[in-house]
């Protein structure tokens, strides 16, 4: 394929799926390397950026996605009818803070670091589609694992969990202070961009 093609391949292809697509499906799709893909994605976006579209393409670990811009959510809600979800409690921010930061981790161990039970929260979290399985602990009772989705990536605007920020440093091994500092890590990432 040439050079101009693979661009237009590569947005048809994001376009059409309307989810996110890996990269390696792409590659293997256009017959090119990953790499020649992930260079043709940046300068979509650059494209998309110079242009001030509306969409643009972001980056979801080793995925990526065709999203509008969220300049322009409130008219899209208008348009689309769309409520805007309520915004996530407390307790909700400092459990997915805990998975966010510690994953996979088990419900027992989100549950020692906040001092609560966190049963009613990762069902919210989960169908919110922010939480998810990720497997099972070999360990008697073989407890599920928890992890962040592609979902929680979309909704903090992050490329990678590499993109969270870091915790401070505190010798302090309270449980209850590090849910807090885990929350207000994610409050932050909130503040930056909205979570539907």
């Amino acid at each position: 394929m040439e050079v101009e093609n693979i661009s237009a391949a590569i947005e048809a292809i994001l376009f059409a799926s309307g989810s996110s697509v890996e990269t390696e499906r792409i590659a293997q799709a256009l017959e090119i390397s990953e790499l020649q893909v992930k260079e043709h994605i940046s300068a979509l976006i650059d494209d998309y950026t110079r242009a001030e579209r509306g969409i643009t393409i972001i980056k979801l670990g080793n995925s990526c996605q065709m999203v509008s811009c969220k300049e322009y959510a409130p008219q899209i809600r208008k348009v689309m009818d769309l409520r805007r979800n309520t915004p996530l409690s407390q307790a909700a921010l400092e459990v997915l803070a805990v998975v966010a930061y510690n994953q996979p981790v088990t419900k027992a161990f989100i549950e020692q670091v906040r001092g609560v039970d966190c049963s009613g929260v990762l069902g919210s979290l989960s169908s919110k589609g922010l939480v998810e399985e990720k497997g099972r602990l070999e360990l008697p009772g073989r407890p599920l694992l928890y992890g962040t989705t592609e979902n929680f990536l979309r909704c903090f605007n992050l490329s990678s969990l590499d993109e969270l920020p870091p915790l401070p440093e505190n010798d302090e091994d309270n449980g209850e202070a590090n849910s807090e500092k885990y929350a207000e890590q994610l409050n932050i990432l909130e503040q930056q961009t909205s979570v539907v």
